[in-house]
């Protein structure tokens, strides 16, 4: 699984609102020029955060974004299926029956459970890893930074 400019632009934008969760809505223009993400794209971003429940958003001039849940209740992994799809490397795994488009003998596969260990480290450190992880992440860095 590649991690298309979606996923990582969308993460970007969620960790912003993770950073500055508590002050309130967060314009777009806002996030935009902090995260040097064009605001259209992010535009396009929110708007299916926003169907998908991880954002919220408010108009008008108090306006903006803001995450729907706290930033420890909020995965990398929720992130990224919302933005890219599911987590797989293989079209074989892609289906609940393991028989993507692809593959006829799912059970004679010897390389199948290569790519199903593969998928599981994958979601294992996407669903494991928080937005609070990353804010917490930044924080050491910006310490270790001034050091």
């Amino acid at each position: 699984m590649r991690v298309s400019t979606r996923g990582e632009y969308g993460v970007r934008a969620m960790f912003d609102l993770a950073l500055h969760s508590g002050a309130g809505p967060i314009a777009l223009k806002t996030i935009a020029e902090r995260q040097m993400i064009s605001e259209h794209y992010l535009e396009q971003l929110m708007a299916a955060l926003r169907k998908a429940g991880l954002v919220k958003s408010r108009r008008g001039a108090q306006g903006g974004y803001q995450l729907a849940h706290e930033p420890e209740n909020v995965s990398i992994g929720q992130i990224i299926r919302v933005l890219e799809g599911p987590i797989t490397p293989l079209d074989c795994l892609d289906t609940h029956t393991g028989t993507g488009p692809y593959c006829q003998t799912p059970d004679r596969c010897v390389l199948r459970n290569l790519w199903k260990e593969l998928q599981d480290s994958m979601k294992q450190v996407l669903d494991n890893t928080t937005l609070e992880d990353l804010k917490q992440d930044a924080y050491r860095l910006e310490v270790t930074e001034g050091q």
